[in-house]
Protein backbone atom coordinates (compact mmCIF):
# COMPACT_ATOMS: atom_id res chain seq x y z
CA UNK A 1 0.00 0.00 0.00
CA UNK A 2 2.87 2.48 1.08
CA UNK A 3 4.69 1.29 -2.46
CA UNK A 4 0.87 2.45 -4.59
CA UNK A 5 0.74 5.80 -2.44
CA UNK A 6 4.87 6.71 -3.54
CA UNK A 7 4.22 5.67 -6.65
CA UNK A 8 1.11 8.38 -6.94
CA UNK A 9 2.97 11.00 -5.09
CA UNK A 10 5.29 10.66 -7.57
CA UNK A 11 3.06 10.52 -10.74
CA UNK A 12 1.33 13.94 -8.88
CA UNK A 13 5.07 15.74 -8.60
CA UNK A 14 5.88 14.89 -12.28
CA UNK A 15 2.59 16.09 -13.70
CA UNK A 16 2.94 19.79 -11.75
CA UNK A 17 6.38 19.98 -13.06
CA UNK A 18 5.78 18.81 -16.61
CA UNK A 19 2.43 21.28 -16.89
CA UNK A 20 4.54 24.12 -14.90
CA UNK A 21 6.31 24.95 -17.55
CA UNK A 22 3.63 25.37 -19.88
CA UNK A 23 2.37 29.22 -20.21
CA UNK A 24 2.10 32.16 -22.20
CA UNK A 25 5.67 33.55 -24.37
CA UNK A 26 7.33 35.90 -23.43
CA UNK A 27 7.31 39.66 -24.80
CA UNK A 28 8.76 39.89 -28.25
CA UNK A 29 12.76 41.28 -27.76
CA UNK A 30 13.89 44.69 -29.15
CA UNK A 31 14.40 45.25 -32.48
CA UNK A 32 18.66 45.13 -34.12
CA UNK A 33 20.00 48.54 -34.59
CA UNK A 34 20.67 49.84 -37.45
CA UNK A 35 18.16 47.72 -39.11
CA UNK A 36 20.11 44.66 -38.08
CA UNK A 37 19.43 41.51 -36.34
CA UNK A 38 19.12 42.40 -32.56
CA UNK A 39 21.34 38.88 -32.20
CA UNK A 40 23.51 39.02 -34.82
CA UNK A 41 26.25 42.00 -35.92
CA UNK A 42 27.48 42.10 -39.43
CA UNK A 43 29.64 44.88 -41.54
CA UNK A 44 28.90 46.19 -45.02
CA UNK A 45 30.91 45.14 -47.62
CA UNK A 46 34.29 46.85 -47.61
CA UNK A 47 37.79 46.96 -49.86
CA UNK A 48 41.01 47.39 -47.71
CA UNK A 49 42.92 50.69 -48.57
CA UNK A 50 45.93 49.44 -48.32
CA UNK A 51 47.62 46.23 -47.41
CA UNK A 52 50.48 45.49 -44.81
CA UNK A 53 53.34 42.41 -44.52
CA UNK A 54 55.42 40.91 -47.19
CA UNK A 55 55.26 38.95 -49.50
CA UNK A 56 53.77 35.37 -48.54
CA UNK A 57 52.46 36.56 -45.20
CA UNK A 58 50.39 40.02 -46.42
CA UNK A 59 47.13 41.43 -43.89
CA UNK A 60 44.74 44.31 -43.29
CA UNK A 61 43.02 45.70 -40.21
CA UNK A 62 39.33 46.64 -40.06
CA UNK A 63 37.85 48.22 -36.98
CA UNK A 64 35.09 46.13 -36.14
CA UNK A 65 33.63 47.10 -32.62
CA UNK A 66 31.10 44.96 -32.21
CA UNK A 67 33.61 41.94 -32.16
CA UNK A 68 33.52 42.42 -28.45
CA UNK A 69 35.11 39.91 -25.96
CA UNK A 70 32.13 37.85 -25.20
CA UNK A 71 31.51 37.78 -29.20
CA UNK A 72 34.77 36.49 -29.86
CA UNK A 73 34.90 33.87 -26.76
CA UNK A 74 31.58 32.52 -26.71
CA UNK A 75 30.06 33.23 -30.14
CA UNK A 76 31.03 32.36 -33.81
CA UNK A 77 32.98 34.88 -36.25
CA UNK A 78 31.73 34.07 -40.02
CA UNK A 79 34.27 35.62 -42.73
CA UNK A 80 33.53 35.97 -46.47
CA UNK A 81 35.29 37.19 -49.56
CA UNK A 82 34.76 38.13 -53.02
CA UNK A 83 37.95 37.95 -55.40
CA UNK A 84 38.36 39.32 -58.30
CA UNK A 85 39.77 37.19 -60.79
CA UNK A 86 38.49 33.96 -59.40
CA UNK A 87 38.71 31.36 -61.96
CA UNK A 88 36.47 29.15 -60.18
CA UNK A 89 33.63 31.38 -60.14
CA UNK A 90 33.89 35.01 -60.83
CA UNK A 91 30.46 35.32 -58.90
CA UNK A 92 30.47 33.35 -55.86
CA UNK A 93 31.43 34.63 -52.40
CA UNK A 94 33.98 32.49 -50.80
CA UNK A 95 33.60 31.71 -46.91
CA UNK A 96 37.08 32.40 -45.14
CA UNK A 97 39.39 30.87 -44.75
CA UNK A 98 39.85 29.80 -48.65
CA UNK A 99 42.12 28.86 -51.20
CA UNK A 100 41.87 30.76 -54.31
CA UNK A 101 43.35 32.99 -56.83
CA UNK A 102 46.55 31.15 -56.01
CA UNK A 103 46.62 31.78 -52.41
CA UNK A 104 45.33 31.10 -48.89
CA UNK A 105 42.86 34.08 -47.69
CA UNK A 106 41.92 33.83 -43.84
CA UNK A 107 41.28 36.23 -41.07
CA UNK A 108 41.95 36.18 -37.50
CA UNK A 109 40.85 38.58 -34.27
CA UNK A 110 44.00 39.92 -33.10
CA UNK A 111 42.31 42.27 -30.52
CA UNK A 112 38.52 43.15 -30.02
CA UNK A 113 36.74 45.24 -31.84
CA UNK A 114 39.01 44.71 -34.80
CA UNK A 115 39.37 41.77 -37.45
CA UNK A 116 42.92 40.85 -39.51
CA UNK A 117 42.08 39.28 -43.21
CA UNK A 118 45.44 37.60 -44.39
CA UNK A 119 46.96 36.51 -47.56
CA UNK A 120 49.74 34.41 -48.22
CA UNK A 121 50.18 36.17 -52.22
CA UNK A 122 53.15 36.28 -53.55
CA UNK A 123 53.28 39.42 -54.78
CA UNK A 124 50.44 41.90 -52.76
CA UNK A 125 46.65 41.67 -53.21
CA UNK A 126 44.64 43.95 -54.65
CA UNK A 127 43.26 46.65 -52.94
CA UNK A 128 39.96 48.19 -54.17
CA UNK A 129 38.77 45.42 -56.29
CA UNK A 130 38.38 42.09 -53.40
CA UNK A 131 35.36 42.48 -51.28
CA UNK A 132 35.55 41.28 -47.51
CA UNK A 133 32.74 40.85 -44.99
CA UNK A 134 32.16 39.26 -41.85
CA UNK A 135 29.19 38.42 -39.43
CA UNK A 136 29.04 38.20 -35.55
CA UNK A 137 27.06 36.02 -33.33
CA UNK A 138 26.41 35.94 -30.34
CA UNK A 139 26.88 32.45 -28.20
CA UNK A 140 23.42 32.98 -26.65
CA UNK A 141 21.82 33.73 -30.24
CA UNK A 142 18.49 31.45 -31.05
CA UNK A 143 19.87 31.92 -34.81
CA UNK A 144 22.83 29.75 -33.82
CA UNK A 145 21.31 27.11 -32.14
CA UNK A 146 19.62 26.48 -34.25
CA UNK A 147 22.48 26.60 -37.41
CA UNK A 148 24.22 24.45 -34.80
CA UNK A 149 21.66 21.28 -35.80
CA UNK A 150 22.51 21.64 -39.30
CA UNK A 151 26.67 22.38 -39.10
CA UNK A 152 27.33 20.71 -35.73
CA UNK A 153 30.89 21.91 -35.38
CA UNK A 154 32.26 25.35 -35.51
CA UNK A 155 34.71 24.04 -38.26
CA UNK A 156 31.06 23.37 -40.31
CA UNK A 157 29.60 26.67 -39.48
CA UNK A 158 32.31 28.53 -40.36
CA UNK A 159 32.19 27.13 -44.39
CA UNK A 160 28.17 27.59 -44.05
CA UNK A 161 27.47 29.22 -47.69
CA UNK A 162 27.14 33.12 -48.08
CA UNK A 163 23.44 33.16 -49.21
CA UNK A 164 22.49 30.41 -46.38
CA UNK A 165 24.39 32.58 -43.65
CA UNK A 166 22.42 35.85 -44.72
CA UNK A 167 19.00 33.79 -44.96
CA UNK A 168 19.68 31.96 -41.56
CA UNK A 169 21.06 34.46 -39.80
CA UNK A 170 18.67 37.64 -41.23
CA UNK A 171 21.70 39.08 -42.84
CA UNK A 172 21.00 42.31 -45.09
CA UNK A 173 22.57 40.98 -48.81
CA UNK A 174 23.02 43.95 -50.43
CA UNK A 175 24.78 43.08 -54.15
CA UNK A 176 28.12 43.62 -54.18
CA UNK A 177 29.28 46.00 -56.74
CA UNK A 178 31.60 43.98 -58.88
CA UNK A 179 32.26 44.43 -62.34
Amino acid sequence: MKTKINTLYLLLAFTVITFAGCGQDGVQGPAGVNGQNADVFYSEWFSPTAWSGTSGDWYFSAAAPDLTQDIVENGVILAYVWLDGDLYSSTSVRPLPAYAVGANWSFLIHQYGSIEFTSDMINQPLTATNKFRFIAIPGTSVALKSALSKYPTRSALMNMPYKEACTLFKVSDKQLMVK
